[in-house]
């Protein structure tokens, strides 16, 4: 398989497993599914998981942008944006696994420093019609589109730097917490 031997750098299939092992802790059912539907097997995953880490955490390691760089490539899409009052550059990639999402970093348009990571709509993709918490199943929606249909929608902290929660207002008025693993809903409690 491409990617997975030692000598061989890390690569977009790679990376699509690194996604899929944050993943597993909410929905490993569909972790297994998308594993197989990607022909790795599960040392496979572990291996481009270790090595991904590896690369995060080397001394010699290069900044977070120029690692995504040489793992997926040139962006499909780069745009300059404003977040506030900063400017920064939203860079996005293809992932197979997901057709109509993007993985999108943020950086500051000076310096290259990455403050987002994460999985978006593709522009032009359709996203899901979100009306009621029933709407809300696993990989359908991404946390700007549940906050947008759930306002209004309160930023929680997530347990991990991959994952982020919000909390959503349901109809009628019911409070619920959702959670996201790289911006793509798991799970609602």
């Amino acid at each position: 398989m491409t990617g997975m031997t030692a000598a061989a750098p890390l690569g977009p299939l790679d990376f699509q497993l690194v996604l899929l092992r944050r993943m597993a802790d909410f929905r490993p059912e569909l972790v297994e599914d998308a594993r197989r539907e990607l022909g790795v097997s599960v040392a496979g995953m572990r291996e481009a998981n270790r090595r991904w880490q590896a690369t995060v955490r080397s001394p010699r390691g290069r900044g977070a942008l120029t690692r995504y760089r040489s793992v997926l490539g040139e962006p499909e899409r780069s745009v300059r944006r404003t977040v506030g009052d900063l400017e920064c550059d939203a860079l996005q990639w293809p992932v197979p696994l997901w057709p109509d999402l993007r993985f999108e970093v943020l950086a500051a348009a000076k310096g290259g420093a990455v403050w987002n990571e994460w999985l978006v709509r593709a522009p032009g993709a359709a996203g899901p019609e979100l009306r009621t918490a029933d709407d809300l199943t696993p990989w359908s929606c991404t946390v700007d589109e549940a906050a947008r249909a759930f306002a209004p929608a309160t930023p929680l902290e997530g347990s991990a730097p991959t994952r982020w929660r919000l909390a959503l207002t349901l109809p009628h008025g019911e409070r619920a917490i959702a959670d996201f693993t790289w911006g793509l809903f798991q799970r609602l409690t």
